[in-house]
Formats: C-alpha cells, sequence, structure tokens
C-alpha cells in the first residue's frame, strides 16, 4: 500500500472523494510544500549569511535548488501518469516553464525592496524581514505555484501523452 492509499484508507468518505478527483493537485501541492521548505531555507542561510546585502540574488539561487528538486518529485510522483516525452524535451520544458515562474516569483520581493522602499534604513529589520517574507516567500510563491501547475499539465505534463507512460508502466509491473 502507497503512502497515498494510506492516507486515503483514514480519510473520511466525502473528503476522500474530492481528494481522490483531484489527486494531481493534491500531489503538486505536497510538493509545493517540499519545496517551500527547501526554497526558505536555502534562501534564509544565504540572506543571513554570505548574501546578507542581496536578497534577490539569495532568492533566485534557492529558487533554482528547489526547482530542481521540484522537477524529480513532479516528475517521478504527481505527474508520473502523465508525460510521454522524451526526458531531455520534458525537462527542458518543464524547466522553461520553471525559468518563467522564477521571474513571477520574484516580481513581488523586487517590488517590496526597490519600488516600496521595505528595507533597512527607509524600515526597521523587523519590517524589512516581514515584508521579505511575505513578498517572496507567500505572495511570490503562491503566484509561480498557479502559472507551474498551469505550464506542467498544459506543456510539460500533457495527459494526451501520458498514455504511453502508462502503457509503459504497466508492460514493466507485468513482467
Amino acid at each position: 500500500m502507497t503512502v497515498v492509499e494510506s492516507v486515503l484508507s483514514h480519510t473520511p468518505e466525502p473528503l476522500r472523494s474530492v481528494l481522490i478527483k483531484h489527486r494531481e493537485l493534491l500531489k503538486f501541492g505536497i510538493v509545493g510544500g517540499t519545496t517551500f521548505v527547501v526554497d526558505n531555507g536555502i534562501w534564509y542561510l544565504l540572506k543571513l549569511g554570505v548574501l546578507e546585502d542581496k536578497p534577490t540574488t539569495a532568492k533566485a539561487i534557492a529558487v533554482i535548488i528547489a526547482t530542481i528538486v521540484s522537477y524529480i518529485l513532479n516528475r517521478e510522483w504527481s505527474f508520473r501518469t502523465r508525460g510521454g516525452r522524451e526526458r531531455h524535451h520534458e525537462a527542458a520544458l518543464f524547466f522553461v516553464i520553471s525559468g518563467l515562474a522564477v521571474v513571477v516569483n520574484l516580481i513581488p520581493l523586487y517590488a517590496s525592496r526597490y519600488v516600496l522602499h521595505l528595507e533597512v534604513p527607509n524600515v526597521s529589520r523587523f519590517v524589512q524581514e516581514t515584508a521579505d517574507f511575505v513578498s517572496g516567500s507567500i505572495i511570490g510563491m503562491l503566484l509561480a505555484m498557479v502559472f507551474r501547475f498551469w505550464g506542467f499539465k498544459k506543456w510539460v505534463f500533457p495527459d494526451e501523452l501520458g498514455q504511453r507512460r502508462r502503457d509503459v508502466t504497466r508492460s514493466s509491473t507485468d513482467a
């Protein structure tokens, strides 16, 4: 029994049906939560250390690392029954969509720091850090997540190509 099946077996029926119907979105959300921790852990490690004066650069590095983790988890778990392209083509599309999502993610942080000037000495360190977290880790990440989910389903892991991958998975489990 897989982890998902185990969790679903303990979930009350009305909710279980909704979770099964939106299984990809649920898995995508779990991957997103995991990469949220990776992203913020690396971002704060860099931002409070070697890249203290460059929070946007630190965020970009953190997002790129989290994106690599995201590709592996999404390909092998969230969208494993979709896709079917050659791996290098799929990976290229994934990173193009994710690259655009990095820009989407950085826009609120950039606006907070450099348009609204929510940075020391204009505001206190607490206000700066709160504004960075809200703009970079909540607003930016949510906007990027919506963009990624849409882009991944539409171009990277389209369902019409998924039949090939499902057939390969079935034939390898039958052997």
